[in-house]
């Protein structure tokens, strides 16, 4: 169900990063090799990148397969930009909102994505409600289950919780409801990214001068390439990555609240 990738690091076009690789993004988009859920995702795309001094990305989303966008072809090839986060996407329903129910998701300064699916939505996310201002269920980007997700975390944002354990918090509580839900969470601010690891397959490469990429599957075979444990949260930074089990609601880490690792550091706090 859908994959999806963010990248900090220098300038670089948005075909580098999302088309040239040989498992690039758009390559998984029809044949992705380490998708557990599904096998195509031609139900819609989206890319949301950030521009030098402006904190607000821009976004291009469509509800058709990214190979079938020849517009995107000369997007990718004139925009550049050093933070970025694109998805692919393999709908739960059938024609959920269209271009809408596309990720990234975005508001203010963030940009969202959702890698999985509640089961049993909406009747299983019911209980949930009660946790968002009335506001918040009447601007719903879309009427799929990524969105209200994607409600809940804001929810939290707004609040005042670091990126991680607002990611964190929703993960678990989620879980709570419907057990059996995947949810490979991914956020950025443009300067940060904070993920999790929740049912489904998570990795990042991380190299001084390169930047850092946080993706569902690696793009290519480089050996620097590092899998996420399940059931683990991630933030990245300029200054490295850190990886935590999302098992103990207090392990969380809070984007600038501890050390990173190096770079090329294999150690993660977690089994």
């Amino acid at each position: 169900m859908c994959r999806h990738l963010a990248y900090l690091g220098p300038e670089e076009p948005l075909g580098r990063l999302l088309v040239e690789p040989e498992h690039s993004l758009f390559r998984q988009s029809w044949a992705p090799r380490r998708q557990r859920y599904g096998t195509v995702n031609a139900d819609g795309f989206g890319v949301g990148w950030y521009a030098p001094g402006d904190p607000a990305p821009a976004r291009y989303r469509r509800a058709g397969p990214i190979w079938a966008d020849l517009s995107f072809a000369d997007l990718a090839r004139v925009v550049r930009s050093g933070a970025v986060l694109a998805a692919v996407r393999d709908a739960t329903l059938a024609g959920a909102d269209a271009e809408a129910a596309a990720a990234p998701f975005a508001a203010g300064r963030w940009l969202f994505s959702h890698n999985g699916a509640v089961p049993g939505w909406p009747d299983s996310a019911a209980p949930l409600v009660s946790a968002l201002p009335p506001v918040d269920l009447l601007s719903l980007q879309a009427r799929n289950d990524s969105a209200f997700v994607w409600a809940l975390v804001l929810h939290r944002l707004r609040g005042g919780d670091e990126p991680a354990r607002a990611l964190g918090e929703t993960v678990r509580r989620l879980a709570g409801a419907a057990p059996a839900s995947r949810l490979n969470l991914l956020l950025t601010d443009g300067t940060t990214i904070a993920a999790t690891a929740w049912g489904d397959t998570l990795w990042y490469r991380t190299e001084p001068g390169r930047g850092t990429v946080v993706a569902s599957e690696p793009s290519d075979d480089d050996p620097l390439w590092q899998e996420v444990p399940d059931r683990t949260a991630l933030t990245a930074s300029s200054t490295g990555v850190l990886l935590a089990p999302l098992e103990d609601p207090a392990a969380a880490p809070a984007l600038g609240s501890a050390r990173a690792e190096e770079p090329t550091s294999t150690k993660e706090p977690c089994t």
